[in-house]
């Protein structure tokens, strides 16, 4: 296992940029919010209060929750006047890395050896 200490090693690193999309994918409600949203088929963009109405969750729980995923680079928001959208257009850096960093820990757990101790 000691030959793939730096390989590991940089697999943290890349779990640690990762970070921001993967907690905000991580999150239970938020997961429900997407899913909703999704569900809505509005490429324009949907509001605050009409997640809500579908979520069920608070206005300022939705509005928490827009916050973290826009911080992640998962949604952004037009403005129509005093009215905001929110839609799905996410950042390609993001998710990118997010993409490599799976990638390369499949590659590493394919290369290591059984370690369960179950025998065959």
């Amino acid at each position: 296992m000691w030959e793939y200490r730096e390989e590991i090693q940089r697999l943290a690193e890349e779990f640690s940029d990762c970070r921001k999309v993967l907690l905000a994918l991580g999150d239970a409600n938020r997961q429900h919010l997407i899913l909703e949203m999704l569900r809505m088929e509005q490429c324009g963009g949907v509001r605050v209060g009409d997640i809500a109405e579908k979520t069920h969750l608070s206005r300022p729980a939705v509005s928490h929750h827009i916050r973290i995923l826009r911080e992640a680079g998962l949604l952004r928001m037009r403005q129509e006047g005093t009215k905001n959208y929110y839609y799905f257009d996410a950042d390609l850096d993001a998710m990118n890395s997010l993409i490599w960093m799976l990638t390369h820990a499949k590659s590493i757990m394919e290369r290591l050896p059984d370690r369960s101790g179950e025998t065959e």
